[in-house]
C-alpha cells in the first residue's frame, strides 16, 4: 500500500465521483470535428499503445472520443475457440482472477472478499451460482470494451444496481473495501441450454460515462428488464459495452461447471476460459 495511491483515494473520496463521471461521459460523447479531434486520439493511443490496426476499417473518421473508444475490431479478427461446451471470454482484458465460490457463495477476488448474492444483487439467481465457477475480466485503457457472451443462449433479463463509481485500478483495489458491490453495476442474465442461468456483470468505475446492453433501448442501462421474448445469442455475439471503463465479473453455475482452461494472464475475448460439465457421465465434455 503505497503513500500516493493512499493519498489518490482520500482526494478521490472528497469527489462527486457519480457527477464526475456522467460529465466526462457527457464530455466524450461530444461531437468533435477531425482535426481536433484526431491529436487528442493520436496522443491517447501513444500513452496507452493502441492497437490501431485491430480496428475496424472506416471510411469515415471517428465522430467523438466515444466514438473512438468503443469502435468494433476487423472481422474474423477474434476467432471464437471450441464449441457450445467451452466457454469464452466476454471481453479482451486481464484475466485477474479466477476459481470457485465456497457453499456460502464466497469468493475472493485480488485478495479481498465477496460474495455472488452481492455481486448479482438477486437472492434467487445467487442460489443457481452457490458453488460455481467465477473470472474476473478487468479492461486497461488501451482495450476494445466491447462485451460479448461467454456460452450461447437467451438473455431472460438484465438488471441495473446502483452504486458508487471508484475507479477500478490501483488506487481503488488497495483503499476501497468492497469495490466491486459498492460500484454501481449491470447484471446480464444469459440462460443456456448447456450451462444454465449464467450472470455477466458489467461493473462501473470512474469516468464510466455508461453502459449498454443490445436490446435495451436505454442510453445507459438503468432498473431491471425482463425480456419476453428473450435475446438469442450465440458464444461470442455482442452483449453490450462500455462507454469508458471498467471490468466483467462472470459467474456459471455448479452443476455444469467442469473447470478452467487457462491461468490469470493476458486473454481476448473468444478464448477459452473452461469447459461444462458433461451431467450424463459426470465427467467434462471432451
Amino acid at each position: 500500500m503505497s503513500v500516493v495511491t493512499y493519498a489518490a483515494a482520500k482526494i478521490l473520496g472528497a469527489l462527486p465521483r457519480n457527477a464526475i463521471s456522467r460529465a466526462m461521459g457527457a464530455l466524450c460523447e461530444a461531437r468533435v470535428p477531425a482535426p481536433v479531434l484526431q491529436p487528442i486520439l493520436s496522443a491517447y493511443g501513444r500513452a496507452y499503445d493502441v492497437d490501431w490496426d485491430e480496428a475496424a476499417p472506416s471510411d469515415q473518421p471517428y465522430s467523438s472520443f466515444d466514438a473512438f473508444f468503443t469502435r468494433r475490431l476487423r472481422p474474423g479478427l477474434r476467432p471464437i475457440e471450441g464449441d457450445d461446451a467451452v466457454m469464452v471470454s466476454p471481453a479482451d482484458g486481464r484475466l485477474v482472477d479466477l476459481g470457485r465460490s465456497d457453499g456460502r457463495g464466497s469468493l475472493m477476488v485480488k485478495g479481498r472478499p465477496y460474495t455472488v448474492d452481492e455481486l448479482v444483487g438477486d437472492r434467487d439467481l445467487a442460489r443457481d451460482l452457490t458453488g460455481g465457477g467465477f473470472a474476473v475480466v478487468y479492461l486497461s485503457p488501451r482495450d476494445y470494451h466491447r462485451v460479448h457472451s461467454p456460452v450461447s443462449g437467451t438473455i431472460r433479463r438484465v438488471r441495473a444496481i446502483d452504486g458508487d463509481r471508484w475507479p477500478v485500478n490501483e488506487v481503488g483495489e488497495q483503499h476501497v473495501p468492497r469495490l466491486f458491490v459498492k460500484n454501481r453495476r449491470v447484471v446480464v442474465e444469459v440462460e443456456s441450454p448447456v450451462w444454465g442461468r449464467v450472470a455477466v456483470v458489467l461493473v462501473g468505475a470512474m469516468i464510466v460515462g455508461r453502459m449498454t446492453v443490445v436490446g435495451i433501448d436505454q442510453a445507459d442501462v438503468a432498473g431491471e428488464h425482463v425480456l419476453s421474448p428473450g435475446i438469442s445469442l450465440e458464444r461470442g455475439d455482442e452483449l453490450g459495452a462500455f462507454h469508458l471503463g471498467s471490468t466483467v465479473v462472470l459467474l456459471v453455475p455448479p452443476d455444469r461447471f467442469a473447470g478452467f482452461s487457462r491461468d490469470p494472464e493476458t486473454i481476448r475475448y473468444g478464448q477459452s476460459l473452461g469447459r461444462a460439465r458433461d451431467l450424463q457421465t459426470g465427467g467434462a465434455r471432451s
